[in-house]
């Protein structure tokens, strides 16, 4: 019974550590897309990019990943008075970004 219980806690532990290190890529991934897809001519984040449009370097804070989500599929669907362009991103993309977005705070 404790054999199991301490295997079962060890699968535990390994699947978390194996999460983390996704969300940590993912994040990274979201980063490149910001960086990529020149996301910084209009927004700052992390102390890069122009003060056009919102700062969002705190936005992780603000909303959580299905708002930033649904936000980066179709701005003008979440506001329709957003001058935020409908961006051509691949749903991999969106989740990335979203990753990256949502982890800023």
């Amino acid at each position: 019974m404790i054999a199991r219980a301490a295997l079962f806690i060890s699968v535990m532990l390994l699947a978390s550590c194996v999460q983390a290190q996704d969300g940590r890529a993912l994040v990274g991934q979201g980063r490149m897309v910001f960086r990529d897809q020149g996301c910084y001519g209009c927004h700052t984040a992390e102390k890069m990019g122009t003060p056009i449009g919102p700062d969002l370097s705190r936005i992780g804070a603000k909303h959580d990943a299905t708002y930033l989500t649904r936000w980066l599929r179709d701005p003008s669907m979440q506001r329709p008075s957003a001058h935020m362009p409908k961006l051509q991103l691949t749903e991999t993309e969106v989740q990335a970004l979203a990753a990256y977005l949502g982890s800023l705070r």
